[in-house]
This record gives structure tokens, C-alpha cells and sequence, in this order.
């Protein structure tokens, strides 16, 4: 039979399974499923035959041909949160950030909305043309499918103009893009007297954005973009447990699925509020209490860990990830790219800070930076596993062995990039 595509000889080919149909979870988390001397065939955009090259290459055959002789082939990575979408920088505060030795979650709200007057400065153009250039970094170390969140923007007419900056690049760029409207990001400056007032602004967009939206910015250009996910920062800086609660019932209301920034300052009860919600995943979880992981570890929200997070703030203190496995929970890594405290576009980095700081072996790291990533922002089924019918978003890592993956750091291991089935790097 013919395929488009026909990757083989692979020294280890990562299958990264699913289990019982979902996130691998708990102590089982790090089943690669690895096929030595593995060929994977792909046909319109998705995977139509994984296994051994000799079976693979005795059924399929295609114009395009990879030998993957030496290395790894595994599934693309899945970047389960990033604030990509902004303008301007805050390199003129990084020293000094550092110099302060601990971040607090007030300090970091204000760098928060730095960003935004930056951003609501910028003309979409820019905007587009800024992400742009780090969506294509993150393509070339590896990362196939990312989420999106806005935030930057915090009123109405700004956060639109996010949400339209992300509809362009979902048609223009190869990457595959999950939008999150994270209006309840901070509290902007004009509402510091009155946090309860922005909480409420924050309610009345939700109709706007819930999707489908239709988003214009001039007479000329409009796009029609889907927006799954609300997603509230409830954390020292951000929203109490209640102002948060009150955002994501009304945005379930309306349709959308949840997330919750919680507890990466404080433990500020945002943990406890994702299960009660039900939201997709709770994030950070740097200072979540014992009691809490135990909640998240029995319940369907998927735990995503931002270590690039406290390296980037030059901070010792990392997300109990034992504890969550311990607890049987689903966990996913992130790089949590942002402007004020994880400029970090390498999914390979985050694996290596993860076996570091997190204790997570390499096996684990990648199950958590592609199949249980896929599932916290809703696309398990869909991608982070080379499975028959998913698409075919696959790596070519120029390393002998996955254990090269934490090993290393600091250099891109991916040397080719599949997306759908299509070459897009090297």
C-alpha cells in the first residue's frame, strides 16, 4: 500500500500509549511503548501503520522516505501552557528580579501589567509578527501542538485583539493552536481600587469569547476562531478562590472547558477549586498542600508542572511531582512561555529541568510532554502518541536512546520536525 511518508530503521521508536483510553497516571506514568528498529507510515495527514521495519516496509511503501537509523523517533511535543502572544520584554528587570532572591506573587502581578501597557501599545502587526518568531522556535525544538492563552491584554477591546493575533496565526502557521482566554490573569491598573469590579468585567466578555467568536480589527480582516478553554489565575497577585469560582461557572455556562493557574506563589486554595470545578488541569502547584494533591491525584484534572518556571526566577522550589504520581495523578509538563518569568520556548529544556528538579525519569518526562499534555488541553485521542489514525505530528531526535533527552541540555536534540504528516524542519 502507499503512503505519503515512510519513516524507518529507527533505533527506538516511542509509541507513548495511552492507558485504558486516557492519561498514563500515577506510578505507571513512562510507558513509551518502544519499538526497536521501529517504522512508522503516515497518509493524509495522520498515521496509518506503526510497528517493526521489516513488517512496516512489508506492507506500505512511499516517495518519501526517512531512515532514522541511530535514533529516536517519538510523537511531537505538546506545550500545554504558554502566554505566547505579547509585546515588549522586561530583560531591563531580570537582573535586578534575581538580585531580590524571591519572587512574591504582588512583585510578579506588576510585572504582569508592565507587559500589558506593552502590549495594548502594540499594533496587531506587531503583535503577530512577535509571536510569530516564537511559535518558529518552538517548532524547531519540537513542539507540534501549543496552547495560547491571552491575558495581555485585560479589558474587552485588548483581549479581542489577542484572540484575533491568535486566529491569524492559527491559519498561517504550521504549529496547531488551542486558544485559552485567561482574562482573570491580574487585576489591571485602572481596576487596583477594585478588584471585585474587574471580576465582573471579566464576566460580562465571557459571552464574547465563548466560542465560536468572530474577531475584527479594522474593516478589512476577520477571522473566526474557536476559544475552548476560560482559565483564572488564583494565587497571591491574581483572584481569591471565590472570584475565580465566580468566572468559571459562568464560563462553563457558556460552554467552554476550564483551567486554573493555581497555588504557584501561595497555596491559595486554586488546586482544591480545579477538582471541585472539574476544570482540564490545574497548573503550577509549586506550593499546593499534601491534602490537596491527594484530591488532584483521584481526580480527572490533569496536574501541568512549569519547572522552566522557578529556573527562570532563579527560585529552589519546584512542584511536588512524586508526590502527584504518588497520589495517582495524571501529570503533563509545560514551559509556561512568558514574558516576566519563563521566556523558555524549548520543550526539551523543560524535560531536562523535570528530571532535574522534579525527580522525573526521562521515560516519564516525555510521556508528560506529549500524550498527558495532549489530554490537559483537551486533544487526547488526537495527538501526543504515535497511534494508527492520530495525526502524524512526529520528532526525529538525533540522540541513540530517550535517556539522552534528560541527559542533555542546552542544545536542540530534534532534528527533524512532522507535522501532519509534512516535513516542516530540517
Amino acid at each position: 500500500m502507499k503512503a505519503d511518508l515512510l519513516i524507518h530503521s529507527a533505533a527506538q521508536l516511542c509509541v507513548v500509549p495511552p492507558h485504558d483510553g486516557g492519561p498514563q497516571r500515577g506510578p505507571r506514568l513512562g510507558d513509551l511503548g518502544i519499538i526497536e528498529d521501529g517504522a512508522v507510515a503516515c497518509a493524509d495527514s495522520r498515521i496509518v501503520a506503526v510497528g517493526p521495519t521489516e513488517r512496516v516496509r512489508a506492507d506500505w511503501w512511499a516517495p518519501t522516505e526517512i531512515d532514522a537509523s541511530g535514533k529516536v523517533v517519538c510523537p511531537g511535543f505538546v506545550d500545554p501552557h504558554t502566554h505566547v502572544v505579547w509585546a515588549g520584554s522586561r530583560a531591563e528587570k531580570f537582573a535586578e528580579r534575581i538580585r531580590e532572591g524571591d519572587h512574591r506573587g504582588t512583585e510578579a502581578a506588576d510585572e504582569v501589567r508592565a507587559i500589558v501597557r506593552a502590549t495594548r501599545a502594540a499594533p496587531l502587526a506587531q503583535l503577530v509578527a512577535e509571536t510569530r518568531s516564537r511559535l518558529d522556535r518552538m517548532l524547531a525544538h519540537g513542539t507540534t501542538t501549543v496552547e495560547v492563552k491571552t491575558g495581555y491584554g485585560l479589558s474587552s477591546v485588548h483581549e479581542l485583539r489577542l484572540l484575533e493575533a491568535i486566529a491569524i496565526l492559527e491559519v498561517t502557521h504550521p504549529l496547531t493552536l488551542v486558544p485559552t482566554f485567561l482574562g482573570a490573569y491580574v487585576v489591571p491598573d485602572e481596576f487596583l481600587e477594585d478588584p471585585n469590579g474587574y471580576t465582573d468585567q471579566v464576566i460580562d466578555m465571557l459571552p464574547l469569547v465563548a466560542c465560536p467568536g468572530d474577531f475584527r480589527e479594522g474593516p478589512c480582516l476577520t477571522r473566526t476562531l474557536k476559544v475552548p478553554f476560560c482559565d483564572v489565575l488564583c494565587d497571591e497577585g491574581g483572584f481569591t478562590a471565590e472570584q475565580a469560582r465566580r468566572i468559571l461557572e459562568r464560563a462553563r455556562e457558556l460552554g467552554m472547558d476550564l483551567k486554573v493557574h493555581a497555588d504557584q506563589f501561595r497555596a491559595w486554595g486554586g488546586a482544591a477549586l480545579a477538582v471541585e470545578m472539574e476544570a482540564a488541569s490545574a497548573d503550577h502547584l509549586t506550593c499546593t498542600p499534601p491534602e490537596e494533591i491527594e484530591r488532584l491525584g483521584s481526580s480527572d484534572t490533569v496536574a501541568v508542572l512549569l519547572p522552566a518556571t522557578s529556573f527562570g526566577l532563579g527560585l529552589h522550589r519546584y512542584a511536588p511531582a512524586r508526590a502527584i504520581l504518588e497520589a495517582g495523578g495524571a501529570l503533563a509538563l509545560g514551559t509556561n512561555c512568558n514574558a516576566t518569568t519563563s521566556w523558555c520556548e524549548s520543550m526539551p529544556l523543560v524535560i531536562a529541568l523535570a528530571c532535574r528538579y522534579l525527580q522525573l525519569t526521562p521515560e516519564q518526562a516525555l510521556v508528560a510532554a506529549t500524550l498527558n499534555a495532549a489530554y490537559a488541553i483537551g486533544l487526547g485521542g488526537t495527538v501526543g502518541s504515535l497511534q494508527v489514525g492520530w495525526a502524524a505530528d512526529i520528532l526525529i531526535l538525533n540522540v541513540p536512546d530517550v535517556h539522552h533527552l534528560g541527559y542533555r541540555f542546552g542544545t536542540n536534540p530534534v532534528e527533524r520536525v512532522i507535522k501532519e504528516g509534512k516535513i516542516v524542519v530540517g
